[in-house]
């Protein structure tokens, strides 16, 4: 697996589990899923994603996207 699968599955399991708690717990989780979402959109324009940098630091061969 490289950094990039590692980042949108990691970006998958927390959507899906914002959204659980959203269903579950709270509605006001629905603005875990928002910020969520915005930071995959700033990623996507900017190229800078904090996730790529945790999981390059616990060794994880670099992708494509994050660089």
């Amino acid at each position: 697996m490289n950094l990039d699968r590692a980042v949108l599955a990691f970006a998958g399991v927390m959507i899906l589990l914002s959204l659980a708690l959203t269903r579950y717990v709270s509605p006001w989780f629905w603005l875990f899923t928002a910020f969520i979402g915005l930071n995959l959109l700033q990623s996507s324009l900017t190229g800078f994603c904090p996730a790529a940098i945790v999981f390059r630091k616990l060794g994880i061969a670099s992708g494509c996207a994050f660089k």
